[in-house]
């Protein structure tokens, strides 16, 4: 055997992360990442006391557990009692399932049973200080009041597992441990739960409700890992971000925006990000965004002035803030809302060939015929042009993206289904084509990068794209010029939108 196959002992839990994206591990390596935010005196004392709320893999308690063992070693020479107090004392967990239970257990204790022989810490029962309790939903006119899941996908037999997570099923979460005080919370918790109410795939967050809930707690200190789509959407989350984004308790903030570059071989839309949480700080966010191998990092508040999201990329704000000072009515005010012509996607009432005074609608499946008495909501636009663009548009990887479906030219005569949002309506054919030249290029598309941070690209998305003379078609270069951008700036726009064919 040769060397190099000799030396390889790699760590099962970095493994594991890499196993799947349904129960998202937090690799060892990320978990190290977010322990050094915190202040390293904390794994120096013996009355530190760390929860982690959503344990699935024990990785969190483990790297902690590490610490404490180099950190109080002159506290507590002998190494047996060192690991007594700290496993008896210091480290807990409550586990989303009871597989994670035992997982964590195992990567804590060195056994699933924390009552066996092979424990490195005996207890008196199989627990340990790392359980977990199969709980059911609080059912209320068909949701779960704490959660929101479904009763009807997920009020079933105990042969199923019931995902109701007992840190965020609580009215009183000092309960949860005799009213016991921790000093830090952190963990990485479920993301969303299927509920299938409105489609298979249809989904709510979950997340934010252990953030919120661990706020409960009043610990000294909060990190967790989370989906970055609360940064601007993300269905539910409007009052939780508002909390975000003026909680001035936010020390850090480490942004991916790929969330491949966080979890090697997931991909989650809008990317990920952690934070830390400190109970005594009041003051601006070190925010830090890492795309691949670049890397920047810029002290100041989470909220931009006049914002109601948050702009991810460091880079962005100086090129904000002169557009936003030209003062100009912004691009939203002539993008309809969802359903401009009240017709789902899935309407299916039209036909394949045109008839005496019908109007052209175009659909997800191509173009059809209707009856204009089938509209119905704003026929006053059928009569004039518009642009027709998909309220959705998802990629993946590597910057640049295109960020917008291409948008396409709406006739006289003409509406849409649901998979569109029009964009006008305009008395004249010059004004909508140069609409579609301004939304082609890569200053329009940059300003609609602060805002999408998923497939989704309503009409919000549009809220920091400037208003143009549509009398004229803008290019690029007149938009750097017209806004005073510096070369910098316009090498990291460029880098960060392609062209659209």
């Amino acid at each position: 055997m040769n060397n190099q196959l000799r030396n390889y002992n790699p760590d099962v839990l970095s493994c594991l992360a890499n196993l799947s994206n349904d129960e998202l591990f937090t690799p060892p390596q990320l978990a190290n990442q977010m322990l050094d935010m915190l202040p390293q005196e904390l794994f120096q004392s013996p009355d530190t006391k760390f929860l982690d709320p959503c344990a699935k893999s024990g990785v969190f308690l483990r790297e902690i557990a590490k610490r404490l063992i180099d950190g109080l070693a002159d506290q507590i020479p002998d190494l047996q009692a060192r690991i007594d107090h700290i496993m008896h004392h210091q480290l807990y967990g409550l586990a989303i399932t009871q597989l994670t239970s035992l997982m964590s257990r195992r990567s804590l204790y060195c056994s699933k049973d924390a009552n066996s022989k092979y424990s490195i810490s005996h207890f008196d029962d199989a627990d340990g200080n790392i359980r977990f309790e199969e709980i059911q939903h609080s059912w209320q006119n068909g949701k779960c009041r704490y959660c929101g899941a479904s009763q009807e996908v997920y009020d079933r037999g105990g042969d199923l597992e019931s995902h109701a997570y007992e840190f965020i099923h609580t009215d009183n979460p000092n309960k949860l441990y005799n009213n016991m005080t921790f000093d830090v919370i952190i963990g990485n918790p479920p993301y969303q739960l299927e509920v299938g109410v409105e489609k298979d795939n249809y989904s709510i967050p979950l997340y934010h409700k252990f953030v919120e809930m661990a706020k409960r707690l009043a610990p000294r200190y909060i990190s967790m890992i989370i989906p970055a789509r609360w940064y601007a959407g993300g269905r539910g989350l409007d009052s939780f971000r508002d909390r975000m984004l003026n909680d001035r308790h936010i020390k850090y903030l480490v942004d991916y925006p790929n969330a491949v570059d966080c979890f090697p071989g997931v991909d989650i839309s809008g990317g990920v990000c952690y934070y830390l949480w400190e109970k005594d700080y009041d003051g601006d966010c070190i925010v830090k965004s890492i795309k691949g191998k670049i890397i920047s990092q810029s002290e100041r508040p989470l909220l931009e002035k006049g914002c109601t999201s948050f702009i991810r990329f460091n880079e962005a704000i100086p090129i904000i803030r002169k557009i936003r000072a030209f003062g100009e009515e912004t691009f939203d005010s002539i993008v309809s809302s969802q359903t401009p012509f009240g017709l789902v996607s899935s309407f299916k009432a039209y036909k394949t060939k045109p008839f005496t005074n019908s109007i052209m609608i175009h659909t997800v499946k191509g173009i059809g015929y209707i009856e204009r008495t089938q509209v119905l909501r704003n026929s006053s636009f059928i009569d004039d042009y518009k642009v027709y663009i998909s309220k959705s548009y998802g990629e993946r990887g590597e910057y640049p993206y295109r960020f917008l479906a291409k948008p396409f030219l709406g006739l006289k005569n003409s509406c849409c289904t649901q998979t569109y949002l029009v964009i006008g309506p305009f008395v004249s054919k010059e004004k909508a084509e140069n609409v579609m030249k301004y939304i082609g290029t890569k200053f329009f598309r940059f300003c609609i990068m602060m805002k999408k941070n998923t497939q989704d690209a309503m009409k919000g998305v549009y809220q920091f794209v400037p208003l143009q003379d549509f009398s004229k078609p803008w290019t690029d270069e007149e938009l750097y010029k017209k806004y005073g951008l510096t070369d910098e700036e316009i090498q990291f726009i460029e880098s960060m939108i392609r062209p659209m064919e």
